[in-house]
C-alpha cells in the first residue's frame, strides 16, 4: 500500500499536493486535517470509473469511523462530509428525484436566457472598477459578486445578505479549526435556509427558491428539511464555483502571456481558457465524501467497506495519463480539453452551464475594459484560502491600468 500522504490544512501547494498524490498511485490513503483518514483518488481514469461505481455512496451511514463515533462534531469539515439531505447526500432514486427539480432550473436553455443579465451585471460592475483605485482585490470587487448576485436574483435573496453569505461559506470551507466553531456556522447557514423556506412559504414570488417548493416531485412536494439544504447547496455551488474559476483564470492568463496574447488576438477562444482553466487550477481541490460499502479494489489497491473516498481534482486534472506528457502546462491550445472538474456520472454538477456561462462572459469584458491588467504583486506571494477543498485565493490584487 502507498505511503500516507498528509493534506495540507493550508494548501500551500496544491499542485505540488496534487503532483505527489499521482506519483503515489491511482488512488492513495490520506490523512486530513484533525487527523482524519481517507483515501483519496489521484488518477483521471480511476476517478472516472470510481464516480460511476455504485459500491461508492454519499450516504455517511456507510462511514466506519463516524458511526463509531471518532468523527467529531467540531472536526472543521463536518459540514461537508455529513451535511443534510440534499441530492449532494443521496443516491439512487431519491438522487434523481431531487436533483431533478435543480436539473430543470440549470439546462443549457435556460442558462443561456440569462446570457443578458450576466452581461449587465458584468458590464456594471466594470464601470465601477474604472471609477475606482487602480488597484483593487478582483476577487472580492468582481469575481465575488457577479455569480452572487446572479444566483441571489434566481433565489429571490437580498442583496443586503450577500456579504454575509460570503463570510459564512468561506468559515464553512474552510479546513483550520474556526475559533467560534464550525456547528455554529452551520447553524446559522441553517437558519438563513430555513428562514428563506418559512418566507418562500407563506408568501411565494417569482423566483427559483418559490419553485422548487411549488414543484411537485413524482406526487409529492420537496420537505421543509429537503428544501433547506438543496438550497444551501445551490447558494454553496452557485457562486463559490464561478468565484474560483474566474480568478484562477485570470491569475493563469496574467501568468501566461503568450497564453493571453493568443486569445486576445482571436487565435483561441474565450471557452477554451474556461475549460484549460478548470483543467489546469480545478475551483474544487478535493471533493468530500464518497462512503465504500464493500471493500473495492483499484489498481491492485484495496479499500476497505466503510472508508470514506475523496476526488483529488489537483491530481487529475494534470494526469499526464490523460492530458499527455504536457499535462503540467497551461495551454489553451490543448486539443481536446477533457477534464472532470464539474464531476462524472449521476452527481456531475448541475451548475455547470451556469458557471461557464458566467465565465465566459466575465473574461472576455475585463481584459477588453483593462488591456493593462496586470498582478499587483509577485505571483508566489497571493495567499490561498486555507481549504484542502476549495482552490482558491483570499485576494487576487491587481493593478486595473498601467
Amino acid at each position: 500500500m502507498s505511503e500516507l500522504v498528509t493534506l495540507d490544512p493550508l494548501a500551500r501547494d496544491s499542485a505540488g499536493e496534487g503532483a505527489l498524490l499521482r506519483a503515489a498511485g491511482a488512488v492513495v490513503p490520506v490523512e486530513l486535517p484533525g487527523g482524519v483518514r481517507a483515501w483519496a483518488v489521484a488518477r483521471h481514469g480511476a476517478a472516472r470509473a470510481l464516480l460511476t461505481d455504485h459500491r461508492l455512496v454519499k450516504d455517511a451511514r456507510h462511514w466506519a469511523a463516524y458511526q463509531r463515533g471518532e468523527i467529531s462534531s467540531s472536526w472543521p469539515l463536518i459540514g461537508l462530509a455529513v451535511p443534510g439531505p440534499s441530492m449532494v447526500t443521496a443516491d439512487g432514486e431519491q438522487h434523481r428525484r431531487l436533483r431533478a427539480l435543480v436539473a430543470q432550473a440549470f439546462t443549457p436553455r435556460r442558462v443561456e436566457l440569462l446570457r443578458p443579465q450576466v452581461e449587465r451585471l458584468t458590464a456594471g460592475l466594470l464601470d465601477e472598477l474604472a471609477a475606482g483605485e487602480s488597484v483593487v482585490d478582483l476577487k472580492s470587487a468582481f469575481a465575488f459578486p457577479l455569480p452572487m448576485t446572479v444566483i441571489g436574483t434566481l433565489l429571490g435573496l437580498d442583496p443586503a445578505d450577500h456579504g454575509y453569505l460570503r463570510e459564512l461559506y468561506e468559515r464553512f470551507f474552510s479546513s483550520v479549526p474556526d475559533p467560534e466553531g464550525i456547528q455554529a456556522v452551520i447553524l446559522a447557514l441553517n437558519a438563513f435556509v430555513n428562514d428563506l423556506v418559512r418566507q418562500r412559504r407563506a408568501a411565494p414570488g417569482d423566483d427559483l427558491a418559490s419553485a422548487l417548493l411549488a414543484a411537485d416531485v413524482e406526487g409529492s412536494e420537496l420537505s421543509d428539511a429537503e428544501a433547506a439544504a438543496t438550497l444551501r447547496v445551490i447558494i454553496a455551488a452557485g457562486h463559490e464555483t464561478t468565484v474560483n474559476l474566474i480568478t484562477n483564470a485570470v491569475r493563469a492568463l496574467l501568468g501566461h502571456p503568450e497564453q493571453l496574447a493568443l486569445v486576445r488576438s482571436g487565435a483561441v477562444g474565450w471557452a477554451a481558457v474556461v475549460e484549460e482553466s478548470l483543467r489546469w487550477t480545478p475551483p474544487t481541490s478535493n471533493f468530500l465524501f464518497r462512503y465504500a460499502t464493500q471493500d473495492i479494489t483499484v489498481d491492485g489497491v484495496v479499500v476497505p467497506a466503510g472508508d470514506p473516498v475523496l476526488i483529488s481534482y489537483n491530481a487529475i486534472g494534470r494526469d499526464p495519463l490523460q492530458h499527455g506528457v504536457t499535462a503540467e502546462l497551461f495551454d489553451i491550445t490543448r486539443d481536446p480539453i477533457r477534464h472532470l472538474s464539474f464531476g462524472h456520472g449521476p452527481h456531475v454538477c448541475p451548475g455547470s452551464p451556469l458557471a461557464r456561462l458566467e465565465a465566459q462572459v466575465a473574461l472576455p469584458a475585463l481584459f477588453e475594459r483593462f488591456p493593462d491588467l496586470a498582478l499587483a504583486l509577485p505571483d508566489a506571494e497571493l495567499r490561498p484560502s486555507a481549504s484542502i477543498v476549495l482552490n482558491s485565493l483570499r485576494e487576487l490584487p491587481v493593478r486595473l491600468k498601467g
